[in-house]
């Protein structure tokens, strides 16, 4: 009997739903991103946007992508517990199809809640903003930096999953993951985004380019994307390889 992709791209997604800790994360991208910037507009007044009022405006994304991370790991994470993969694999013999359908499901809801957290944080945020601070939709880069904020929790969901598939546990990915975006940007060297130094070159930032009104170093906005979706495409390959060759 042949399963189709409609039939297969559903089961992973009741799959997630299911899964506490995936659906959680996952939630948990758009209330962690609300809550730090309700926070810091009621403790301090709002971000320090520095010379990038843009960026400032975008500046919880850095702990939103964590959630994102988590939910890419532990969507993943729940095939190799308790078997669950050998099941899934018995109903859906072809593991192409399986890893393509939970990759694409892992996507969409990624970037749809993503995309949400965008708007929803800059809106949010502004709406405490002073009159002479307060940025609108339509101002220079935060159209960009409204659908760059789905696109980029989208890619560090996909950056995670690939590892997961490649370790077989979201406790390993995470405890390499987390430490590596917040910690490598300063441990190769802050501020060499305008020299084209290493770290302009890693995942987060080269992605967070696309939330600065004026995009710094080599990349530019969507180059720096793009960086970060070769960094996860080369994950995602390596974790569809480990999936085809290893048994369940």
């Amino acid at each position: 009997m042949t399963v189709s992709v409609a039939a297969v791209l559903h089961s992973e997604w009741l799959k997630i739903r299911s899964v506490r800790a995936s659906y959680g994360s996952l939630l948990a991208v758009l209330g962690v991103t609300l809550a730090l910037t309700l926070l810091v507009h009621a403790v301090v007044g709002g971000p320090d946007a520095g010379t990038d009022p843009v960026y400032g405006a975008f500046q919880a994304v850095n702990y939103a992508q964590v959630a994102a991370l988590a939910f890419g790991a532990t969507a993943v994470s729940s095939e190799y517990a308790h078997g669950s993969l050998r099941v899934s694999l018995a109903a859906v013999p072809r593991r192409g199809l399986l890893y393509g359908s939970k990759v694409a499901v892992v996507a969409g809801a990624g970037l749809l809640v993503g995309t949400v957290t965008g708007f929803a944080t800059f809106l949010v945020g502004q709406g405490f903003a002073g009159a002479e601070d307060r940025l609108g939709l339509a101002d220079a880069g935060v159209p960009r930096a409204c659908l760059g904020t789905g696109v980029y929790l989208m890619l560090m969901a996909l950056l995670a999953a690939g590892l997961t598939f490649l370790l077989r546990s979201a406790v390993a990915v995470l405890s390499v993951l987390v430490p590596f975006i917040l910690i490598a940007s300063f441990v190769f060297g802050a501020g060499t985004d305008d020299d084209g130094g290493f770290a302009a070159y890693l995942p987060d930032r080269a992605g967070q380019q696309v939330l600065h009104q004026v995009p710094g170093g080599p990349l530019g906005a969507w180059g720096g994307v793009g960086v970060l979706a070769l960094w996860a495409g080369g994950a995602l390959l390596a974790g569809c390889v480990a999936l085809r060759r290893r048994d369940a």
